[in-house]
């Protein structure tokens, strides 16, 4: 199989996952637990990227200037309570970048946002918040204002 093809089938299998997991929340009200897969795949489309092979340290994908993506993913649900958090980050890791794509109900894109590791770093270093010391998680508004908007949604979908 090509690249091409590849490509094609992944976004095929992403989809059909799209739709077990939109099945299995309106059923059990739980979520599937694919929102990371599904990022992945998303972000690397709507940014350009590579994905980099399965259980790769650090970054999940490659932009064509080189620069080793960390890729992180939030389902905003119309419930969500603010204060979401973004899954922990690794300094330890070698990365360049983390993109957070935010993601509605039907795992649809919202907005992507990329921060650079020294502002990452900076962050993740300050004092005062176990959560986000100990663990490397930030909250999605936090994240936000350290990264620059990547892409947005122009209308909802549907």
């Amino acid at each position: 199989m090509d690249t091409q093809q590849e490509t094609e089938v992944l976004q095929e299998t992403i989809e059909a996952a799209k739709q077990a997991a939109i099945l299995y929340r309106e059923l059990t009200g739980k979520p599937l637990g694919i929102t990371g897969e599904v990022g992945e795949v998303v972000c690397a489309g709507l940014l350009n990227l590579r994905l980099a092979g399965a259980r790769q340290a650090g970054y999940d994908a490659i932009g064509r200037d080189g620069r080793k993506v960390q890729i992180k993913a939030r389902c905003v649900l119309p419930d969500s309570k603010p204060g979401q958090r973004v899954g922990g980050i690794k300094l330890e890791h070698e990365w360049d970048t983390v993109a957070l794509v935010l993601l509605d109900e039907r795992f649809e894109p919202i907005s992507v946002h990329e921060a650079r590791r020294e502002a990452v770093v900076r962050e993740l270093t300050k004092p005062g918040s176990k959560a986000r010391t100990q663990r490397g998680a930030l909250g999605v508004s936090k994240f936000k204002s350290i990264s620059e908007l990547r892409w947005q949604r122009d209308t909802p979908a549907g």
